[in-house]
């Protein structure tokens, strides 16, 4: 058999197996350096957004013109899941989701060609744009530049945030934007410089000119042109005639017309100075306006080398700033990745060590713990290995899982084995024994064991199995952990086929007593007549075992569910929304006292928001909308380290709920981003109401959000803010228009030019390039009563008020429309606060049922983390039985007995109730990561359940006692079996009990895989031999007619 072909190879060429570790540790080195680390694992799915900006257009033209032909063009495109969009002010926003595994590339790719063939049908001038190639986790860097108070530029003049803006644009960005893995620098913040030629209507009037000669003239007067070369004497001349403006007094020289033989210039109308542009987005920090910059990460990128490189290049960048401009870190993802690897490093520190220490104590012998131990990192270092062949990252998901204590568990079986029968071969010989019989014996006693400890840890492999069919969000998050479990698993069994049997041939050559250490012999000692008398009231046990289970059954239906624990992340994010339609500035203003009062918390270090949509609308957001980090200190500096972040964010929340005019949800930043990208849902609950009209969809939202508020348990409930937006509508009396000779197109012009600002071209200054900006003067825009007092020029030289060919009409419009699968949508939202999300949502669905009538052509969808936790439900719910299928037939095979896989497949629902008492003790819900600890734990108790029955069996056909072969046999077993439950409850017991970043993904886990193991133990030391006895009895008192098993059975 080639088990045992290896096995006698690796014993008799011991030295050349336990030679290969030093080639494996140097391949776990060179791997591990090259390994990506993480805090979580990357959830997004693939998708590509498509960004349109659309300058003036309201929410319903940009939904008519933009966003419609868009997402019809995206039809039927290859691998294409879904598309939602959004259409704002002046944005329309397209969302492309593609099914899993899609390549971003060939995605991209598909779209570029969609979106070149609708270029003729957009309005002209649209250029739809494809987002940065980043996911949810892009985010990894924020930093702010600011002046130090009072400092002065060259020019003597302060700094002030269009000068702050243009050191962003032209000095900072483009050298961070060459850091290997960044791919983009979104600012926001500050304003993009702009030349402003800002007519006063009424100088106009006066020399003739209109606003449109104006824009003419500036575009005709700033061109360089080349003009082709000469040769004159064998020498080549260039020829060319510059004509560019480069200074202000250049823009006012501009002539514009010839009135009575005297020229017009620009500055005998206008006023030229430097602008501000029209701004979409704001931010602040610690109550003050500033510039904050994100640092977006290319898909699939290391993101703790890459905020590194980021925060070195920062450093190098400071030098070459003008003097008196600040550049700080505000968000740096290094930080929550670190505290997350030191968690997973302490676990797994500490988790081995107590392994080690356990198996000392229980081998009673230091060479075999050292043996044991060992599997440990060298199992570790090719797990590494194969985490980078197969494109894994080191976070918090994939090595959670990881208990060194089940990885040992084949190696602890075949050691405790080989000491024992070395130790009595020396005590019937009395001396050492000679090289070769120690080689047979030590071959003899691995293969004794192999077997069951190979199906033990193939069984514990096949568990994970499962674990690779859950598809979506909860796919990406735990796929990984179950690739490293198996990976680990499948070296430390190889480990134990051939450098463990090795190992103990060549350093176990002395004398081997057994010394049955004192924890060992004195259990044993209770154990004998525990046994005997479980055998005796067999009923009573079996009976006892039944009741267990059912009440945990029952207890498992009151515990309530959740997708996974929410990641800690130790910072905040705080969402400030106010009435739609305000503005900017007043956004700004209502900001900072709002920061002012979070950044007075001793625990807080920093505050900085964006408030709007940046440069790149990866994140669009309307004016009135603000999001706020908040960044906490380090917990030794809190006044009271000890005190819970929930109780921190309630301070928090009481504080800033006494400020007027802002609504607020509390969250944490990567959660934020993620629940955003992939449900479009910023909140554990969204319900989404679909149909045509906007009025019938809120009336149907605010329905539903009435019952979702008297749901126990519902926080930060709200509608979407889609109304309110105020507009000024200029609508043109055609009538009037056609009587003085003039179009629509003119009036329209006109209004945009005047208000909005025309763009007449760029100045350059070195690398540098600013608009050339026509627009009127800010007092004349802000008046809405003297815009009516607009002049308009008529084709024949004179000229009419606005008012006389326009009608000026101030009303609300639509705030936003949003759209899923090319249907209009309006979401409510919830947060769910002290209660499980399953049930909530059960709740809420019932209620809504009962009290929500909604009019034909109209329909509810539940999204949001609810989703996740449905779907990876019915995908176990299918998948997990069948697993179970599968341990009971490879239990088949290795028995070739039907009736004892069944006795050792009982192993797994006794070991489910310790999980689930565990849980209920600590007050904690079903969740997936629960989940994946019951399908860990199933494996172990069937481990054991296997070393223990293949023993019993093999007592019995040599001694042809039953009763006599399961005493012995399981007081034998003894010490492996509480040295495997020990070993791999004790791995988890650090994961348990921690508190660091990321711990509480962790601790459902690792409590169910204690406390299961703790149940399963007893179970195998007790109802297993018990069952067996009854199964097995009346066909031992058929083979053997002795009259005590006879009586014994009977009994």
């Amino acid at each position: 058999m080639m088990i045992n072909a290896i096995l006698r190879l690796s014993v008799e060429r011991r030295f050349l197996m336990l030679s290969l570790i030093l080639v494996l540790v140097g391949v776990g080195v060179w791997s591990f350096q090259r390994l990506p680390i993480d805090a979580v694992p990357d959830i997004t799915n693939v998708q590509v957004q498509i960004n349109t900006e659309a300058p003036g257009y309201s929410p319903l033209e940009a939904e008519q013109r933009i966003t419609f032909p868009v997402e019809t063009a995206l039809y039927g495109l290859p691998k294409l899941s879904y598309t939602r969009s959004l259409s704002r002010y002046g944005l329309s926003q397209v969302t492309v989701v593609f099914e899993e595994g899609t390549d971003i590339y060939f995605a991209r790719n598909l779209i570029n060609e969609r979106l070149g063939s609708i270029k003729s049908v957009l309005p002209p001038g649209m250029e739809p744009e494809m987002g940065p190639i980043a996911t949810g986790l892009g985010e990894i860097f924020m930093y702010t530049v600011d002046a130090i108070p009072g400092a002065t530029r060259e020019n003597g003049e302060p700094w002030d945030a269009t000068a702050l803006r243009e050191v962003q644009d032209w000095i900072i960005r483009p050298q961070l934007a060459q850091v290997p893995g960044v791919i983009e620098i979104n600012t926001i913040g500050g304003y993009e410089k702009q030349y402003h030629v800002t007519p006063s209507p009424k100088k106009l009037l006066e020399v003739g000119v209109s606003l449109e000669e104006l824009v003419a003239a500036l575009r005709a007067n700033n061109a360089n042109r080349g003009a082709g070369y000469i040769e004159r004497n064998g020498q080549q001349l260039l020829v060319r005639s510059p004509g560019q403006l480069k200074t202000i007094s250049d823009m006012e020289q501009v002539v514009i017309a010839n009135r009575d033989g005297a020229p017009v210039r620009v500055k005998d109308v206008a006023d030229v100075a430097i602008g501000k542009e029209l701004r979409t987005g704001a931010a602040t920090l610690n109550g003050k306006e500033t510039i904050v910059a994100t640092v977006m990460m290319l898909m699939g990128e290391n993101s703790r080398s890459v905020s590194q490189a980021v925060a070195e290049r920062l450093e190098e960048i400071r030098p070459s700033l003008p003097e008196g401009v600040l550049l700080e870190t505000a968000y740096n993802r290094t930080t929550l990745v670190d505290k997350a690897v030191a968690t997973v490093e302490k676990n797994l520190l500490e988790g081995a060590l107590l392994v080690i220490v356990v198996l000392f104590l229980l081998l009673g012998n230091l060479r075999a713990a050292f043996i044991t131990a060992a599997v440990i990192p060298l199992s570790m270092l090719a797990t590494i290995t194969g985490m980078v062949r197969t494109g894994v990252s080191a976070n918090l998901m994939s090595l959670g899982a990881l208990d060194f204590g089940l990885i040992v568990d084949g190696a602890v079986i075949i050691v405790e084995n080989c000491i024992r029968r070395l130790a009595e071969s020396q005590q019937v010989t009395g001396a050492r024994l000679p090289l070769k019989e120690r080689l047979q014996l030590v071959y003899e006693a691995t293969t004794e064991v192999i077997r069951p400890s190979l199906f033990g840890v193939a069984i514990i492999t096949v568990v994970y199995i499962p674990i690779f069919s859950l598809t979506g969000v909860e796919g990406k998050m735990f796929h990984p952990m179950a690739a490293t479990v198996i990976m680990a698993l499948l070296s430390a069994m190889v480990f134990s086929l051939t450098i463990v049997p090795a190992a103990i041939a060549v350093f176990l050559t002395g004398r081997i007593r057994e010394k049955e250490s004192v924890a060992i012999s004195v259990t044993k000692r209770f154990y004998r007549p525990a046994l005997e008398l479980a055998l005796k009231f067999r009923w009573v046990v079996l009976g006892g075992a039944s009741a267990l289970l059912l009440a945990c059954l029952w207890l498992a239906t009151t515990l309530g569910s959740e997708f996974i624990p929410q990641l800690n992340e130790g910072d905040m994010a705080v969402q400030a929304l106010r009435i739609p339609g305000t503005g900017l500035e007043q956004s700004v203003a209502m900001q900072e006292p709002l920061e002012q009062r979070i950044k007075a918390f001793p625990e807080v270090e920093k505050v900085f928001a964006r408030i709007g949509t940046a440069a790149v609308a990866t994140d669009p957001m309307p004016p009135n909308i603000a999001d706020s980090f908040v960044i906490l200190k380090p917990r030794e500096q809190w006044p009271n380290p000890n005190k819970p972040q929930d109780e921190l964010i309630a301070e928090i929340q009481a504080a800033v709920e006494q400020l007027p005019g802002n609504n607020y949800e509390f969250t944490q930043p990567i959660e934020m981003r993620f629940n955003e990208l992939i449900s479009g849902v910023r909140a554990d609950l969204g319900i989404k109401v679909f149909g045509d009209d906007l009025d019938q969809l809120l009336t149907a939202a605010n329905a539903v959000l009435k019952v979702v508020e008297s749901v126990d348990g519902a926080a930060d409930a709200r509608v979407e803010q889609v109304t309110g937006l105020p507009m000024l509508s200029v609508h043109p009396k055609r009538m009037a228009l056609s009587r003085y000779g003039l179009t629509v197109d003119d009036l329209q012009d006109l209004v945009a030019a005047g208000v909005g600002g025309e763009n007449a071209g760029l100045i350059y200054e070195g690398d540098r390039r600013f608009q050339l900006v026509v627009r009127l003067p800010e007092e004349i825009r802000r008046d809405v009563d003297s815009l009516a007092d607009l002049p308009v020029p008529l084709p024949d030289g004179g000229y009419v008020p606005l008012s006389e060919v326009a009608e000026l009409e101030l009303a609300p419009a639509p705030n936003q429309i949003s759209r899923e699968n090319g249907k209009r949508r309006v979401v409510v939202t919830a947060n769910v606060r002290d209660r499980d999300l399953g049930g909530f949502v059960e709740e809420a669905q019932a209620r809504i049922a009962d009290d929500v009538d909604l009019p034909p052509g109209y329909w509810l969808d539940y999204g949001g983390t609810f989703e996740q936790l449905q779907s990876a439900s019915q995908r176990l719910a299918i998948v997990v039985p069948v697993t179970l299928a599968i341990i009971l037939a490879l239990l088949v095979m290795a028995f070739g007995s039907l009736k004892d896989a069944l006795i050792i497949f009982t192993g797994v629902p006794l070991a489910l109730t310790g999980g689930v008492l565990s849980l209920w003790l600590r007050d904690m819900p079903l969740s997936i990561s629960a989940g994946v600890g019951f399908i860990a734990l199933s494996g172990v108790a069937v481990l054991n359940g296997l070393v223990m029955i293949a023993f019993i069996r093999d007592l019995w056909h040599e001694q042809g006692d039953l009763m006599k072969a399961i005493v012995e046999g399981a007081l034998i077993r003894l010490r492996p079996v509480l040295m495997t439950a020990l070993v791999a409850s004790l791995g988890f017991v650090p994961m348990a009990l921690n508190t660091g970043t990321g711990a509480e993904v962790q601790r459902p886990l690792a409590t169910v895989v204690i406390g299961g193991i703790i149940s399963s133990t007893l179970l195998t030391l007790f109802v297993l031999p018990v069952l067996y006895a009854l199964l097995h009895g009346r066909s031992a008192s058929n083979s053997t007619p002795t009259g005590d098993i006879k009586h014994d059975t009977d009994s």
